[in-house]
């Protein structure tokens, strides 16, 4: 069979979760408008058998968005993304078929190897000359192959995906099957809650929030969210609890059925800049 990894590498907001999830048919990667939704290195793996393509096995990797940093935390966040660049089988750069290609784009296609594979994504919501003209400035950075797609609606979608396949070469069966990814439970309900924690306070706070899992014994699972300060505790809990209650109650719905779900909210002062805390925190 063939079998490999495959990595999705650029700026934040370009689509990269959402690509990852239309690929695999199910969530496994929290999905948000706000950059730094993706904090880790998050497996998916996408097994085919002989009618669909394969035998094959495809590890997908999600990354956070390369930018510019402003924190120790951004700084981490870079760096998880630039090390998944590297020991892959193939990589492939996203750019936003909507936005003009930009220092940032260019910036990360140094970094990439020149057989890379450029994905346009977002063509649903550009024009056609918008993507021609995004897939024309996109051919100075001289990859190997050109692909638009909308990961929102899965245009383009199987053509990259057979291409993927392609570019693997034989090799072992690296995860068991029907296994479509390699993050623990706890991991994923903390995400789940940061997702619609990033969903409901909109614009007010998404960078100070952190969420991790303190107790998981089924079906009681006790997560606890971070912020920097006790303005932003407020606004976590909500007018008489509102906030927390309506993210419990929409984190639950993606739970299987009896999961008692406890949420806390602590003040760890200014721990996106802590370099104790980041540790601390798994960054």
């Amino acid at each position: 069979m063939r079998s490999g990894f495959v990595t999705f590498v650029g700026r934040p907001n370009v689509g990269k979760s959402t690509l990852l999830n239309q690929i695999l048919g199910e969530k496994v990667s929290i999905v948000s408008d706000k950059v730094q939704t993706t904090r880790s290195q998050i497996r998916g793996v996408l097994n085919l058998d002989e009618g669909s393509g394969g035998p094959a096995q495809v590890v997908f990797v999600d990354t956070p968005g390369i930018h510019k940093p402003r924190t120790p935390l951004g700084d981490r966040l870079n760096a998880t993304a630039s090390s998944a660049v590297r020991d892959v089988d193939v990589v492939c750069l996203l750019v936003d078929a909507t936005m003009p290609i930009g220092r940032g784009d260019r910036f990360i296609a140094e970094k990439v190897p020149k057989d890379a594979v450029l994905v346009v994504n977002k063509v649903d919501r550009a024009s056609p000359e918008q993507v021609l003209a995004q897939l024309s400035a996109a051919s100075e950075f001289g990859l190997e192959s050109y692909f638009p797609v909308s990961a929102r609606t899965g245009d383009g979608v199987d053509d990259l995906v057979q291409h993927l396949v392609s570019r693997l070469p034989e090799g072992p069966q690296y995860y068991p099957e029907g296994m479509t990814s390699d993050q623990p439970d706890a991991i994923w309900v903390a995400e789940l809650v940061r997702e619609q924690l990033l969903a409901v306070t909109r614009d007010e706070l998404p960078h100070s929030i952190a969420t991790r899992v303190t107790e998981l014994e089924w079906p009681y699972i006790r997560v606890e969210i971070m912020v920097e300060r006790d303005s932003q505790k407020g606004i976590v809990i909500g007018h008489k609890g509102a906030v927390l209650k309506e993210v419990g109650s929409k984190v639950r719905a993606q739970l299987r059925e009896g999961a008692y779900l406890e949420l806390q909210v602590v003040v760890r002062k200014d721990w996106q800049r802590r370099p104790a805390d980041l540790d601390d925190l798994g960054f």
